[in-house]
């Protein structure tokens, strides 16, 4: 019996302030709490507090057969905390219901697993500590910021006791195999792999409001038989941001009215039923070994890290702030280290990428600033200011 696993992924980063050089030892806050603060009232509005109205309708609806899975970043846990406590209640009483698994990731949304795996391993505990505080749950399964992942990574999670872990299924990495099997990473005997159906999940993430596109309209009708005919696999995995729903396709798309009928479209075929990944690799076994030694994420069509690190500008500022991580520890200040952290979110990282044509759109899409130039400098100046705070010279010591 094939199942449909739904995942959706739920961030937004604290975002910084026009930081200039002549800011640097003034004592000016690096995060702009006003912008953070229209953006995620503006998103709740949009997408989260519809989105998991729905949600919860669907799952009373179809007795609980109706089953997904969120990974909810500690950044925007924090800002709905503090901004919208509203919006953090919806998903407690999406959790209140049991059909809906909470699954772990680093707090801050960072690269660490690729810098630090000391400061990996930490982010992953301060995120299962808040899962669990706020929803009830003790996350046993993982994915990494973006997707991010290779062998390497999987072997670190699994010394982790975690059963399950998601990646992107990149075509140049499946070759001739489908991403609607479970499988084992190479080298790991316990863990099990998911694989995104990047296709399927697409059609509604990017092209579900694409008027160009030839499978324009898109009706649950027309995408449950799409699933349908997959009947030769264990999983379909349906991975995208949560902000898919009415933020990235506007309410006046269709898209809420897609999601309250895609559930029952697909379950009119007998066979068919939803899971979320934890219970899907509950129930079945790898088909094979799969061997990714390169990192692979879910950005853009190359699928790889060069979203974050792919110029120069990227990998200097990024380098700069892990070469701190000595200096950070040895101040042993609770407040440091989450400045630190916080400055390791990876949408800093994008806002610099210079890449164009098609992947251009998105990241100019999802960037504040000018141009990827002027975000780099912003960064810089911020981390200039930072490290005169670890040498005892500048003023300012707190983020919020």
């Amino acid at each position: 019996m094939p199942s449909v696993c739904c995942y959706f992924q739920v961030h937004q980063p604290p975002r910084h302030r026009h930081f200039t050089f002549f800011d640097i030892d003034k004592g000016v806050a690096y995060e702009d709490e006003e912008t953070n603060m229209q953006i995620l009232k503006k998103v709740a509005e949009k997408c989260y507090l519809p989105a998991n109205r729905i949600m919860l309708e669907l799952i009373r609806e179809y007795k609980k057969e109706f089953r997904i899975a969120f990974s909810i970043t500690g950044v925007v846990l924090e800002q709905m905390q503090k901004i919208n406590p509203d919006v953090l209640d919806s998903f407690k009483r999406l959790a209140d219901t049991g059909c809906v698994e909470f699954l772990n990731e680093t707090y801050y949304h960072s690269l660490a697993s690729v810098y630090s795996i000391r400061e990996f391993r930490e982010q992953v505990e301060l995120h299962k500590i808040r899962i669990r505080e706020l929803f009830g749950q003790n996350p046993k399964t993982f994915r990494n910021t973006e997707l991010v992942y290779n062998n390497d990574l999987a072997r670190t999670v699994e010394k982790m006791r975690y059963k399950a872990i998601l990646a992107e299924g990149a075509d140049h990495v499946l070759g001739w195999r489908s991403p609607n099997h479970v499988y084992q990473p190479l080298g790991c005997k316990k863990i099990k792999l998911l694989l995104k159906n990047y296709r399927l999940s697409d059609d509604i993430a990017f092209r579900f409001s694409n008027r160009q596109w030839p499978e324009y309209p898109l009706t649950a009708e027309k995408y449950a038989h799409w699933i349908h005919q997959m009947n030769n696999g264990d999983v379909i995995n349906l991975f995208m941001d949560y902000e898919t729903f009415g933020e990235h396709q506007w309410k006046d798309t269709g898209i809420f009215d897609f999601l309250r009928a895609f559930p029952g479209e697909v379950l009119k075929h007998p066979d068919f039923r939803f899971q979320t990944p934890i219970e899907v690799v509950t129930e079945n076994e790898p088909v094979a070994q799969l061997d990714i030694p390169n990192y692979i994420s879910w950005a853009d069509m190359e699928r790889d890290l060069t979203a974050w690190i792919g110029n120069p500008m990227q990998t200097d500022a990024i380098s700069v702030l892990y070469g701190m991580e000595k200096q950070v520890r040895r101040k042993k200040n609770a407040g440091v280290l989450d400045i630190w952290r916080r400055l390791q979110t990876s949408d800093h990282f994008y806002y610099m990428c210079t890449k164009w044509f098609a992947d251009g759109d998105v990241h100019k899409y999802f960037n504040p600033y000018q141009s990827p130039y002027d975000a780099y400098i912003n960064y810089m100046n911020i981390l200039a200011d930072f490290d005169h705070t670890l040498k005892g010279k500048g003023l300012y010591h707190g983020s919020r």
